[in-house]
């Protein structure tokens, strides 16, 4: 069993930066891939970024790719998110998730653990 817990969201000005972490449970988190995902109001929840158990392999969606970067601690058994220049568009919940590396790139399920997200708001 894993549990995720994510932290750092806030407000932030556009063109600012944040640092979510996300924090887990559980001896066998480094066996997991982990991912962060985004939901907007009224958007579906997407895939934003991942990472292998090892992070030998990440992934990013177009829109964050040169913004954002994943890492991991599997010492500390936590993942990281950076987000440098912000705008107003990557405003959402935001989730970690663990699970198989495919499941976490396509999104559509076989995903084992979530996180109950955290809130990052960007003004413009």
């Amino acid at each position: 069993q894993v549990q995720l817990v994510e932290s750092g969201g806030g407000l932030v000005q556009a063109g600012g930066s944040l640092r979510l972490s996300c924090a887990a449970s559980g001896r066998t988190f480094s066996s997991y891939s982990t991912g962060w995902f985004r939901q907007a109001p009224g958007k579906e929840r997407e895939i934003v970024a991942a990472i292998s158990s090892r992070a030998i392999n990440t992934y990013y969606t177009d829109s964050v790719k040169g913004r954002f970067t994943i890492s991991r601690d599997n010492a500390k058994n936590t993942v990281y998110l950076q987000m440098n220049s912000l705008n107003p568009e990557d405003t959402a919940v935001y989730y970690c998730a663990a699970g198989g590396y495919t499941n976490l790139v396509r999104g559509t399920g076989g995903i084992d653990y979530w996180g109950k997200g955290t809130l990052v708001t960007v003004s413009s």
